[in-house]
C-alpha cells in the first residue's frame, strides 16, 4: 500500500513518550484558523511512499528509539486510515510503540464500514494523541470548519476500548483563552477513564509565512501570541474541571 507523506522527523521529543519517529501524513479535513502546518491540508499531496521505505527509515537510527517508536501526525493521518493501520502493523510485528496524533474528526460511529476500519486501526495503537480544539460546539465549528460531535464521540469510544490517550488543547486569546471554556473542558476530560496526560500548548503565529507562501489568508493576523505563564493558568483551570467534574461522580 502507498501512502501519501508531508514529511518525516527523525528525532521528535515532543509526539509521544522517548525519542521517535514522526511521520507527517498529507490531507486534513480541518481548516483549524492558528494551523501552522497549511501545506499539509491538500489531499492528494505530499510525496508517496510505501510501509516498507518509512520502517526502512526507523531501522537506520532504530537504537535511538528504544524508549520510543512510531508517532503518525499531519494533517491528520486518519484521512489516509488503511495506510496507517498497514504501518501500525507492521511496526507492532517488530514490538514498536505505535502513537496517532489526530483530532478525530473523521470518526462515524454511525457507518458500520468505517467503525470496522477504526478498530482495526485501535487494535495495533498504543496511544493516541488527541487534539481538542474547543469545547463548544459553535466555537469549535468556526474555528475549525468541523463539528465538535464527532472529536467527543471518539474521545468516549477510545475510553470504552481502553485506549490511552494524552489530551493536547491549544489556548487562543480570545477564542479559547477564557474560564468557563477550559473549565468545560476539565469536566468533558473528567468523564473519561483513559487520560494519561494534559498538554495545554499556548498559540503561536509561527505559521504566518507559509500562508503568505501559499496565498492563503492567516484570520489570526491580529492575534497576539499567548504567554507561557498565560498558558500554564489556562491548564491550571482545565485540571480544576477535571477535579471538581471527578468529585461529582463520586
Amino acid at each position: 500500500m502507498v501512502g501519501r507523506v508531508h514529511s518525516i522527523e527523525s528525532f521528535g521529543t515532543v509526539d509521544g513518550p522517548g525519542v521517535r519517529l514522526v511521520v507527517f501524513m498529507q490531507g486534513c479535513p480541518m481548516r483549524c484558523q492558528y494551523c501552522h502546518n497549511p501545506d499539509t491540508w491538500k489531499i492528494g499531496g505530499g510525496t508517496e511512499m510505501t510501509v516498507d521505505q518509512i520502517m526502512e527509515q526507523y531501522e537506520k537510527n532504530r537504537s535511538f528509539y528504544q524508549r520510543g517508536g512510531i508517532t503518525v501526525t499531519g494533517g491528520d493521518p486518519l484521512v489516509q486510515i488503511e495506510f496507517v493501520t498497514e504501518l501500525f502493523q507492521a511496526a507492532k510485528e517488530q514490538g514498536i510503540h505505535t502513537c496517532l496524533d489526530t483530532s478525530g474528526a473523521t470518526f462515524q460511529p454511525k457507518s458500520e464500514s468505517r467503525m470496522e476500519l477504526f478498530d482495526r486501526l485501535l487494535a495495533v495503537t498504543d496511544l493516541v494523541m488527541l487534539d481538542i480544539k474547543h469545547i463548544d460546539p459553535i466555537g469549535h465549528e468556526k474555528l475549525t470548519g468541523r463539528p465538535l460531535a464527532p472529536i467527543l464521540d471518539f474521545a468516549r469510544y477510545l475510553d470504552a476500548m481502553g485506549v490511552p490517550i494524552w489530551i493536547r488543547h491549544v489556548v487562543v486569546p480570545g477564542i479559547t483563552y477564557e474560564q468557563g471554556e477550559l473549565y468545560r473542558l476539565g469536566l468533558f476530560l473528567a468523564t473519561l477513564s483513559n487520560v494519561k496526560a494534559l498538554d495545554v500548548l499556548p498559540y503561536h503565529d509561527m505559521g504566518k509565512p507559509k500562508y503568505e507562501k501559499l496565498g492563503i489568508d492567516y484570520v489570526l493576523k491580529d492575534v497576539p501570541p499567548l504567554k507561557n505563564e498565560e498558558a500554564l493558568a489556562a491548564r491550571k483551570i482545565i485540571l480544576t474541571g477535571i477535579r471538581d467534574g471527578k468529585q461529582k461522580t463520586v
